[in-house]
């Protein structure tokens, strides 16, 4: 006990357990500052030259429409990733799950709660297939998922019979096209009652509701880093970022609240985001995929079950792959043989965007949620501007190896 007491006192005197300085602060943060810091800079560079179109309250909600089934999967594919691994079949995966889901509820007619019970169950059987050859048997990934996306191409293609297949039930179009309802307008504190027009104030409440938690949160963290004796970074410099979040979250709340308020599945993700953030920040089992991905000898000799924790992964990633697939569904109120073509292309390129690394073991949610909202601003952006989808295609290509780039150079900094 006096040897732990020894141990643990000098710590609070260490210079890490000092408020770092400025430079320090951001040198730490480099990756998760950097992608933030690049999405404002795009936001901006669209926001001028479409005259304001980007940042409109319609468009700003089509922008999270758009992007939501990139989004859940890229929250899937970075656990893949950060367990050293690759999963290039989840846009036929999604495509397969779509395709599934309209035969069950458009041809047989069943509920959309059952249907969609067992689409996410297929999901995970399809994940649970392709993880057992990657954790059991060591085939590497690349090549097992290579294969999944052929198969599950081939399968939809046989599922629709080369055909398109809907529309679907409206009770199911309500998950990727429905909105919050307005809970103050039926006692006359809406939006209308306070001449604010179509103005969703229940959304807008939300949405500050979320913003001072998030921030409630951040400071209970730091709170515990400085009782660790772990380094904080300086209190104007947490004020300035932390405010500057919330502000963010409140104004954007407020664009999606002049519109329609949110949307169901922009509440779905904030869900997955708060579940996944949670799992790799606070559990066990996150903290263990890290280390899975950051040596794999290293971990399986300290006692980690690697094998299974790299199967779960690929569970994972099949379930998140069949609710994109259902969401994308939804959107387009109809299965088409070729949904989801390249959209594995655009997950794996936002979660490396987003400070994940390519030897695996780094890598964040927040940063994969930017990561893609970085891609969907460009291709929003880039749409309404009449860019062409080829040179769409070469953009989005050059920002995908410039943050490879940015990895590798900060690796060796290291």
């Amino acid at each position: 006990m006096a040897m732990a007491h020894e141990t643990r006192a000098p710590a609070a005197a260490t210079p890490a357990s000092q408020p770092q300085s400025w430079g320090g602060a951001l040198r730490g943060n480099i990756r998760q500052y950097g992608i933030l810091i690049a999405l404002l800079v795009i936001m901006a560079f669209f926001q001028v030259v479409t005259d304001g179109i980007l940042l409109k309250p319609v468009n700003l909600t089509n922008l999270v429409l758009q992007n939501s089934y990139i989004i859940i999967m890229a929250l899937g594919m970075l656990l893949v990733i950060v367990a050293g691994h690759i999963d290039l079949s989840v846009g036929s995966v999604m495509g397969f799950i779509g395709a599934l889901a309209a035969v069950l509820m458009v041809q047989f007619g069943l509920h959309f709660l059952v249907a969609s019970a067992i689409c996410l169950a297929a999901g995970c059987v399809i994940g649970a297939a392709q993880g057992y050859w990657v954790a059991y048997f060591r085939i590497p990934s690349f090549i097992v998922t290579l294969a999944g996306m052929l198969v599950f191409k081939g399968l939809t293609l046989a599922l629709l019979q080369g055909q398109s297949l809907g529309p679907f039930p409206r009770s199911f179009q309500l998950l990727s096209s429905g909105f919050l309802p307005d809970l103050f307008e039926s006692i006359g504190l809406g939006g209308s009652g306070l001449g604010l027009g179509r103005f969703n104030l229940f959304s807008f409440v939300i949405g500050c509701a979320a913003a001072v938690l998030l921030v409630v949160l951040s400071i209970r963290n730091r709170k515990r880093a400085i009782a660790y004796g772990a380094a904080s970074e300086p209190l104007l410099f947490f004020v300035l970022r932390n405010g500057f979040i919330a502000g963010a979250i409140i104004y954007l709340s407020w664009l999606i609240s002049a519109f329609k308020g949110l949307p169901n599945v922009l509440i779905v993700m904030a869900l997955l985001i708060a579940i996944y953030g949670f799992i790799t920040n606070r559990t066990t089992i996150g903290r263990r995929i890290y280390a899975i991905g950051g040596n794999e000898n290293a971990a399986r000799l300290s006692g980690i079950a690697t094998e299974r924790l790299t199967f779960l992964t690929f569970v994972n990633m099949g379930l998140l792959s069949a609710l994109a697939g259902l969401v994308f569904a939804a959107r387009l109120n109809t299965a088409t043989p070729k949904a989801g073509l390249g959209f594995e292309l655009d997950v794996i390129a936002a979660v490396f965007i987003g400070g994940a690394s390519m030897s695996g073991g780094v890598g964040t949610i927040i940063g994969a949620v930017v990561g893609a909202f970085i891609m969907g601003v460009m291709n929003n952006g880039m749409s309404i501007l009449g860019i062409g989808i080829d040179w769409q295609q070469l953009i989005k290509g050059l920002v995908l190896l410039a943050a490879v780039i940015f990895d590798v150079y900060n690796r060796k900094r290291v």
